[in-house]
């Protein structure tokens, strides 16, 4: 029988009402044998996420030493959804027992991992299911990366034989035997490292939204719902911005060329969006399929007369950001002219001064200029590719919307095309792609 890891999000999680609705789906499909869970979420607007809550123990234990005060709240939260699903199980000593590891711990990826850690309890009972902790199953290299060869060997070793199981997201052990976390949202990768692991022959992602938009529906109302992606292009809307998904999820999955569907659970009903490899990868007809936008990059552009005949040169700008460890994100160029283009977070703390007198003394360039507040907007598709006067159709729509592109980079590929623009005209600038190719 094919099986099935699903993964289910915070709100899925908010209250024990909720869980019964995913009880639910879990059992309408035979195959949906191994189930990954995040923290609670919010159940209603101005409600805290319990990750949030934890972060707040955290901040109480440096300094006090413990969070009894901030704990009670976690406490209240997972005993009332024990009581509304009329569990039999004692999560007062698992509170209890969590809340000793945490004082013991005192660590920020410890505390902040115990919401997953106990809505994994508490599905386990629910469904009946073995609970496997992630902790024991998922391991992080010396350099923080996650070791895939031990952990899918371990992963598939604890599930043979089990009929069902349930892991907490979101988290996995460090070479120094703690509990380390991903970045929030990563209970996404979790459940596509289990996906892997046990050779899932689908991977379904479980949210509170329909699968993806072609764009923010913040920004255009009703957008057009995507039916099919390709690895490729989720990575790039959900790098660039389009938060259905982490995008670090992809990699675990995208080598066993195992497909994820993003489904809602409350319109379990809803088609929902697969994702899945180009070589399965049938175009909808659109030239575009989506369009995503992140704001506060910095750019330095250079200028210097006769640079591309000057060998290393672009090595040895490169080297003054990795001094300063900061990740590029693009790097547009001309003949005689380049820009670099990073977060604006690491030029915060004198760092962006640092780079500027580092990049003079490594090159002597004839101009360097910074941009900042700048807006970063893909338009992703591969019908791009085939498509004669795309760039003529978003280049005129910025026009006419007066928007003025700072960059533009276009990978070699032809699956997207990036421009910069001003912060202000991020959310411009996405409705009028939008309208070009959509409307």
């Amino acid at each position: 029988m094919a099986l099935k890891v699903c993964k289910f999000g915070g709100t899925s999680m908010a209250d024990g009402n909720v869980m019964k609705s995913v009880k639910k789906i879990i059992l309408s499909d035979p195959s949906r044998k191994y189930i990954v869970v995040s923290a609670p979420g919010k159940r209603f607007s101005g409600d805290i996420k319990v990750t949030d809550l934890l972060y707040a123990c955290y901040d109480e234990l440096k300094r006090t030493g413990n969070c009894l005060s901030s704990f009670a709240k976690v406490r209240t939260r997972f005993e009332g959804i024990v009581r509304e699903l009329n569990l039999d199980m004692d999560m007062t000593a698992i509170l209890d027992e969590t809340y000793r590891r945490m004082t013991e711990e005192q660590t920020e990826d410890f505390t902040a991992s115990r919401g997953e850690y106990l809505a994994a309890r508490v599905m386990a009972v629910l469904l009946g299911a073995t609970f496997i902790d992630s902790e024991d199953v998922i391991f992080f290299s010396e350099n923080g990366r996650l070791n895939s060869e031990k952990t899918f060997r371990c992963i598939a070793r604890a599930v043979e034989g089990l009929d069902m199981v349930v892991f907490p997201g979101f988290y996995g052990r460090d070479v120094h035997n703690k509990v380390k976390t991903f970045s929030r949202g990563g209970s996404d990768i979790t459940g596509a490292i289990v996906a892997r692991a046990v050779n899932a022959s689908m991977y379904e992602n479980w949210t509170d939204v329909s699968g993806f938009l072609a764009c923010d529906p913040r920004i255009v109302d009703n957008p057009r719902h995507i039916k099919t992606l390709s690895y490729k292009e989720l990575f790039e809307l959900s790098y660039m911005g389009a938060n259905v998904l982490h995008a670090d999820s992809i990699y675990p999955v995208r080598r066993a060329n195992i497909p994820i569907v993003i489904k809602n659970t409350f319109r379990p009903e809803d088609e929902g969006t697969s994702i899945i490899p180009m070589s399965q990868y049938k175009p909808e007809g659109n030239v575009v399929t989506g369009i995503a936008g992140k704001k506060n990059f910095t750019v330095i552009l250079i200028e210097k007369t006769h640079m591309n005949s000057e060998v290393g040169f672009v090595r040895r700008v490169l080297s003054v950001l990795e001094r300063e460890n900061i990740p590029i994100e693009h790097i547009p160029s001309g003949i005689d002219t380049m820009s670099v283009v990073f977060d604006s977070k690491y030029a915060e703390d004198y760092r962006l001064e640092k780079v500027i007198e580092g990049i003079k003394n490594e090159v002597e360039p004839d101009v360097i200029r910074v941009m900042e507040n700048v807006a970063l907007i893909a338009t992703v598709g591969h019908g791009m590719s085939s498509s004669i006067g795309t760039s003529a159709r978003l280049f005129k729509a910025m026009a006419q919307a007066n928007i003025n592109a700072k960059l533009i980079d276009q990978g070699s590929s032809e699956l997207n095309i990036i421009v910069g623009v001003k912060n202000e005209d991020c959310e411009k600038c996405i409705s009028a792609i939008y309208h070009e190719f959509f409307s």
